[in-house]
């Protein structure tokens, strides 16, 4: 069951999980979740229809009605979810994984992420255990539903003018073609603009500078003001400024106060930030009075969080943005939704998108960087000695998704993936200089003492 993650449930279709194994977890959601009913959607991708079929059946005879949205964005599914009160729904996605890969994205009730501790965990144990799936007397049955027009009405409420910008858009071949052009229209420029799970163009990970080359071209040759690339389920977006450069994620969390506070008023709001966040984040909201508080990443700890502190919005690196306007969930959608009307109201002030990006941002940042290793836990434990060795006692500490420690002049986080094989290092740092020596550092370490691989 090695498809069981911290987050979902996914893997390389026919190695990790089969139909079998997708059959199984549709008959356990609704004892799991108490659903008499369930909402399923599915992407493009070409293993979907299949596991669909498979869940669909086994939500079926363990004597639960399905009903069904199609072809979808992972986010719909969230709003279906929250908007028409389902106790269950299931997305079947693998999100901005390659194309061999797909997986399935559990909610329960309010949209609430359903992870390897609150529900996938038992029912690994349950199919571990081989624990029966006998036909219910009285079998489920399946009904079509389409949520686009609520959908879209939803979302258009938050829509603003973007009527001056010139747009680029890379959508991926994914599951964004069911709404960008219905929301941007016929102005902006497209690429990848037809869903194909096949993904024929770039891998669907804006987060992979390789996958962002067509679009930073596009910005280039068009003259944009702003690109935008979603992920393969579109819960994801990320953003490249008119110079063609890439918009760190979570410095993207800070650029939204000037939509919530500058633009609608909200005073001194609470916001969620993941332990990989810049420094320059939690400074530059300092303005706003925000209360910021730091947690860890997935959606099976952010959306929860969100909730739990009633925030009002957050996002992570990966590209994530959480909003307590759409349930406490995140959607690619509505983020682009509140970025452009930014960038909109910087050019009309006369302003970029990179110079607003330039007031926020105040330190070098390494990105995130994979090594793949064995000995993770060790790994981790090393690094840490390794710098409370030769620099002393931290000024900050967190150990609650791996470690972060912070110096005066720089931090670093380090963790293990929750979806896939590595040990991921982010490092941030006042200089280029001190940036390039602490990498450098636990670059050497890794590779000497762990024999670890930069992936």
């Amino acid at each position: 069951m090695g498809a069981f993650h911290a987050y979902d449930i996914r893997g390389v279709y026919g190695k990790d999980f089969d139909r079998d194994t997708a059959y199984k977890v549709g008959y356990f959601i609704p004892e799991l979740l108490g659903a008499k009913e369930v909402l399923v959607g599915r992407d493009c991708r070409i293993s979907s229809q299949e596991i669909h079929d498979a869940l669909v059946d086994g939500i079926c005879d363990a004597g639960a009605d399905v009903v069904d949205m199609g072809l979808c964005t992972t986010p719909m599914v969230y709003f279906g979810t929250a908007f028409y009160h389902f106790k269950a729904s299931v997305q079947i996605t693998a999100s901005h994984n390659s194309a061999q890969y797909n997986g399935m994205k559990v909610s329960r009730e309010n949209a609430l992420p359903v992870g390897l501790d609150t529900g996938l965990g038992q029912i690994r144990q349950w199919i571990d255990e081989g624990r029966a799936c006998p036909v219910a007397a009285g079998r489920g049955v399946v009904r079509e539903k389409n949520v686009i027009p609520d959908y879209f009405a939803f979302m258009r409420r938050f829509k603003g003018d973007y009527s001056s910008l010139n747009i680029a858009f890379d959508l991926s071949n994914g599951m964004s073609n069911l709404f960008a052009k219905d929301f941007f229209g016929e102005g902006p420029s497209y690429i990848f603009d037809t869903l194909d799970g096949r993904f024929p163009n770039h891998d669907p990970n804006p987060l992979v500078s390789a996958n962002v080359e067509p679009l930073r071209r596009l910005v280039k040759e068009k003259s944009a003001d702003i690109g935008v690339i979603y992920d393969g389920d579109a819960d994801r977006v990320m953003f490249v400024d008119e110079n063609a450069d890439f918009v760190s994620p979570d410095l993207v969390v800070a650029l939204m106060a000037e939509y919530f506070c500058d633009e609608r008023g909200e005073r001194n709001p609470r916001v969620l930030q993941e332990i990989r966040s810049s420094k320059a984040v939690a400074e530059y909201l300092e303005a706003y009075g925000a209360e910021i508080h730091t947690w860890r990443v997935g959606r099976a700890f952010a959306a929860p969080k969100l909730r739990e502190i009633d925030g009002l919005w957050g996002g992570e690196l990966a590209g994530h943005y959480y909003f307590k306007d759409f349930f406490y969930s995140d959607s690619g959608l509505l983020s682009s939704l509140i970025v452009l009307r930014i960038v909109a109201r910087l050019k009309k002030d006369g302003r970029t998108l990179s110079s607003e990006m330039a007031r926020i941002a105040k330190y070098r940042n390494s990105g995130e960087i994979n090594f793949r290793l064995e000995d993770k836990s060790g790994a981790m434990d090393a690094v840490c000695a390794h710098f409370r060795s030769t620099c002393g006692q931290p000024q900050h500490y967190m150990d609650f998704d791996g470690f972060r420690l912070e110096y005066p002049s720089w931090w670093f986080n380090i963790r293990p993936s929750n979806t896939e094989p590595y040990l991921r290092f982010i490092c941030e740092a006042s200089t280029d200089e001190e940036l390039e020596s602490r990498t450098a550092e636990v670059t050497e370490l890794l590779e000497r003492d762990f024999d670890a691989r930069r992936a």
